[in-house]
């Protein structure tokens, strides 16, 4: 199907942060597949891990205990100050999940129209549930009628959402600690806790889609951390299990006890080769302070950028944490992919003006250097068209 505009490469392999072509040409990857690729290419841990656990067992179904899978469990809940976990098979599947779990807790008491609070610019997913919490309008034309059950406020804006405090059939708000898909967007440093203290007076579930800033990106395990914001709901998925796919709903509180047995599950969710990937992950990123270089790398990226790119008109705002980082530009600016495609460097453009950066944790400074060099370069050509 027609439904992804492809660029003119295809990757043979890779190894750290870097992609070879099947002409053998050499690529900087500072897209890291979306965010996915945090240990970089064919990380050995994670190699192994794979190899060990083929040849062991690849699934069985949930319908009996699976070792990895406890394990996972159990460490995800302990970084993520979480008490139960749910396994799937990517992030919207993980957002499913989530709005399950608010529908399911107002069912509970007594709500059986229950409400979820979601924000203009958010990105959930694009199966009809987590499109229907989307706040993004143009990519849900076309697939109506959605699932009804979301108000839709403006992001960072924490009178926009207590507006829907006396009303009684709203049951949760989801959010993004930074939006990705918009154009890395970052709420100010008390948004996250008024939102907290928010959904405690009002009994609402606080449900964080830690989707794309999860996972040690912005240098932290959750970007919530950060402002030290627990959520009753936390989903994960792409830099979980460095490529193999997993996404995870975590709960605590009054939320982990909503599921009981049938109320929800995934028949390749947690299978033993997802979780061994993701153990391997997450044991990596601490035994190598893969977090505290996502910090350093990302400030250095900043002020690289700020002190080569900040007195050009083109530049709007310069913006990220960790490795989550974004050039807003006052132009449209797509075409730029395929230009530094020519330089042998892999970006993404979101928001139609807003050049995104999601590296792997891995970065180096060399490579830091490589990556500012040609994205100055190609900024600076591109405000001379203006």
């Amino acid at each position: 199907m027609a439904n992804y505009s492809r660029l003119p490469v295809s990757f043979r392999h890779g190894k750290g942060c870097w992609l070879w072509d099947d002409a053998g040409e050499k690529y900087l990857d500072a897209l890291s597949g979306i965010a996915v690729c945090g240990l970089g290419h064919t990380h050995p841990a994670v190699s192994q891990a794979i190899k060990e656990q083929a040849d062991l067992l690849l699934h069985t179904s949930n319908l009996y205990n699976i070792e990895p899978q406890l394990q996972l469990a159990t460490k995800l809940n302990a970084l993520c100050a979480t008490e139960t976990a749910f396994f799937c098979n990517s992030g919207a599947e993980a957002n499913e999940a989530a709005i399950k779990i608010a529908r399911r807790y107002g069912h509970d008491h007594g709500i059986n129209n229950a409400k979820i609070i979601v924000m203009d610019g958010a990105f959930h997913g694009r199966t009809l549930a987590t499109l229907s919490a989307t706040g993004n309008n143009k990519i849900k034309q076309g697939f109506g009628p959605l699932v009804e059950g979301f108000i839709q406020v403006p992001y960072n804006d924490i009178n926009a959402v207590s507006t829907h405090s006396n009303e009684s059939n709203v049951v949760a708000v989801m959010v993004e600690p930074i939006q990705g898909e918009s154009g890395i967007n970052i709420p100010n440093e008390h948004y996250l806790s008024e939102l907290r203290k928010l959904c405690d007076k009002n009994e609402w579930l606080l449900m964080t889609d830690e989707i794309q800033s999860g996972i040690g990106r912005t240098g932290h395990w959750l970007a919530a951390q950060r402002v030290g914001v627990s959520a009753d709901v936390v989903t994960l998925a792409k830099g979980l299990a460095n490529g193999v796919p997993i996404g995870a709903c975590l709960a605590r509180g009054k939320a982990a006890k909503v599921f009981g047995p049938g109320s929800h599950g995934s028949t390749f969710g947690g299978n033993p080769l997802a979780c061994r990937a993701a153990l391997a992950v997450i044991n990596t990123i601490e035994d190598d302070e893969l977090m505290h270089n996502a910090s350093t790398m990302g400030n250095y990226l900043l002020n690289g950028f700020k002190t080569r790119l900040s007195n050009l008109a083109i530049i709007k705002e310069i913006r990220g944490q960790g490795l989550l980082i974004g050039i807003e530009l006052n132009k449209p600016c797509a075409e730029l992919i395929s230009k530094a495609l020519s330089q042998h460097l892999l970006i993404n453009v979101t928001a139609e003006r807003v050049i995104r950066l999601l590296p792997p944790l891995i970065l180096q400074q060399t490579e830091a250097d490589m990556i500012i060099d040609t994205v100055s370069e190609l900024i600076v050509d591109f405000a001379k068209q203006v």
